[in-house]
């Protein structure tokens, strides 16, 4: 069987990060299908409609009888098309039950990691809205970052990240969230951590020195770091992303060529 993913700008689009980043971490493999966000006043993106019901990224097409991920997929192979990244991480993980993609049921405490893996990770899919509104992704920039030029919700999303992840963190031992593996609650925070390392002084009060080694583990990974590389290197810059991720702060560096 093969994977084809479809992702947007590794610059900017942290949702296509989480799938991508679990399936590279745990030797998955896939056909990349980069489709750059168009520069609309509006945000929508009609050139995804040609793969995603939603016009959205990420989307996974899963041709269960190509022998390879470099198979030529043709139209009547009527693809298994699954969209959204909660939802491709859990068919992932219905046809490799074998993987650490949720803790498995078999190791000590796993009925209590694997819960508590997927309430972690729901809150993320669902929640932070204030923070990911007041801290846009833009893994090429370093922006200045202040309390008291942040709201209070973005103060207490913060204050609510650290306290998830040191529960996680305390209660399962490490160095991931849910354990000893890296799995899909790691992917869903994946972003933060990028975040955290765009907007320079965000988690330096607010976070606790075990989540600042956690955020340090995660972007030491070899396959994140390859993302970022790749992110460096894009040649697309969409202006609306780009204000959302300063809006009116200090640039204090630029990293992308």
């Amino acid at each position: 069987m093969t994977y084809h993913l479809y992702i947007a700008n590794k610059n900017y689009s942290s949702w296509s990060l989480r799938p991508w980043l679990l399936m590279r971490t745990l030797n998955i493999p896939f056909e990349e299908h980069l489709v750059p966000f168009q520069s609309s006043n509006d945000g929508r993106q009609p050139q995804f409609s040609t793969f995603s019901p939603t016009c959205q990224v990420p989307c996974l097409h899963h041709f269960p009888s190509s022998p390879s991920p470099t198979t030529a997929p043709t139209p009547q192979d009527n693809p298994i098309i699954v969209w959204e990244s909660l939802a491709i991480i859990d068919y992932l993980a219905d046809l490799h039950p074998s993987l650490p993609i949720w803790p498995s049921l078999s190791t000590p405490k796993g009925l209590e990691r694997r819960a508590w893996a997927r309430s972690a990770a729901a809150e993320m899919h669902a929640g932070f809205a204030a923070l990911r509104n007041e801290m846009g992704t833009n893994v090429g920039l370093r922006i200045e970052f202040s309390s008291s030029a942040s709201s209070p919700a973005v103060e207490r999303d913060l204050g609510r990240l650290d306290e998830l992840w040191t529960d996680g963190l305390r209660r399962f031992g490490g160095p991931y969230l849910a354990g000893p593996e890296f799995g899909a609650v790691d992917a869903f925070f994946a972003p933060v951590v990028l975040r955290l390392q765009t907007f320079v002084g965000s988690g330096r009060y607010l976070l606790s020195e075990e989540s600042k080694v956690y955020a340090m583990t995660v972007l030491e990974l070899p396959e994140l770091r390859a993302w970022v590389e790749a992110a460096l290197g894009e040649p697309w810059r969409v202006g609306r992303l780009e204000e959302g991720a300063v809006r009116g702060r200090r640039v204090l560096e630029d990293l992308r060529g």
